[in-house]
């Protein structure tokens, strides 16, 4: 008899309707950092399909989808370093306004302690409430609502006075504004 192992070639019932729920919040995650419709949806399938290989893991923290939401956030960061480093190894144009401020939120970003990080995020880019946020971080609203604030008032000293928010990405708008 032949060592066939049984595959996991069919997602089970339980990741298939997690992926229906996670994917589209996924991919808004992707699209505010990355600004492209086709790589956010190439970022949020990644970061499912890394889900579904840890699915036993993964399945199992009280916060999954905060997981599978941080896994396309950190994607799509690297999407965008890789664009900056291949920019600055090539003889392209000067990059337009919106994209170096869209750069300069993604290093702003990294440079805030992790909390911070993932409740700016979750706030600002999956859209999510204070109250959902701390339910799936497992804080307090006043925890939540002190890491936000903390959160934005670092990002501000990121930009200057000159930052049109109007013309910028729906993030840019809530931390400089």
């Amino acid at each position: 008899m032949g060592g066939i192992t049984r595959s996991r070639a069919a997602p089970d019932a339980e990741f298939d309707a997690a992926f229906r729920d996670l994917f589209p919040k996924a991919r808004l995650v992707a699209v505010r950092i990355v600004h492209d419709a086709a790589t956010a949806e190439d970022v949020a399938a990644d970061a499912l399909s890394r889900a579904y290989v840890r699915w036993e893991q993964v399945r199992a923290l009280p916060h999954r989808d905060a997981w599978v939401l941080r896994v396309a956030h950190n994607l799509a960061l690297n999407v965008v370093r890789r664009h900056t480093v291949l920019q600055r190894h090539s003889d392209a144009p000067p990059l337009e306004d919106e994209v170096a401020r869209h750069l300069t939120l993604a290093a702003a970003l990294e440079t805030l302690p992790h909390r911070q990080r993932q409740v700016v995020v979750l706030r600002h880019f999956a859209g999510m409430s204070e109250l959902e946020i701390g339910h799936w971080l497992g804080l307090t609203h006043g925890t939540v609502k002190t890491h936000l604030r903390r959160g934005q008032t670092a990002l501000r000293s990121h930009f200057d006075a000159d930052l049109q928010p109007t013309t910028g990405p729906a993030a840019v708008q809530a931390v400089a504004g």
